[in-house]
């Protein structure tokens, strides 16, 4: 499987979940209740993100790919609810029209 996720395709998605997250913003209130949930969701995809490091510093590619893949979905879970704004970004993020 290592042979499958290579160096390439890890930094590919790893500059692309940086990306993500530098251009999120939280959406909604932060004197509303899912201030907490957005808060929640982005601690969740930085925690991924710096895991996948982790694990690409030990070269563990699989878990590191994996890692990836749960931060993104962190990621595009708020987007796609809103709690997230992202812009009109439609190339990155699976947003609602």
């Amino acid at each position: 499987m290592d042979e499958i996720v290579t160096d390439d395709r890890l930094q590919k998605y790893l500059k692309l979940t940086e990306e993500a997250l530098g251009k999120l913003k939280i959406a909604v209130s932060s004197r509303g209740t899912l201030h907490a949930v957005a808060r929640d969701m982005l601690r969740m995809a930085e925690d991924y993100c710096s895991d996948a490091k982790h694990f690409i510093n030990e070269g563990r590619k699989v878990d590191a790919f994996a890692c990836l893949n749960y931060a993104y979905g962190w990621i595009d879970a708020g987007a796609r609810t809103g709690l997230f704004d992202v812009g009109d970004d439609y190339k990155k993020f699976t947003l609602g029209r």
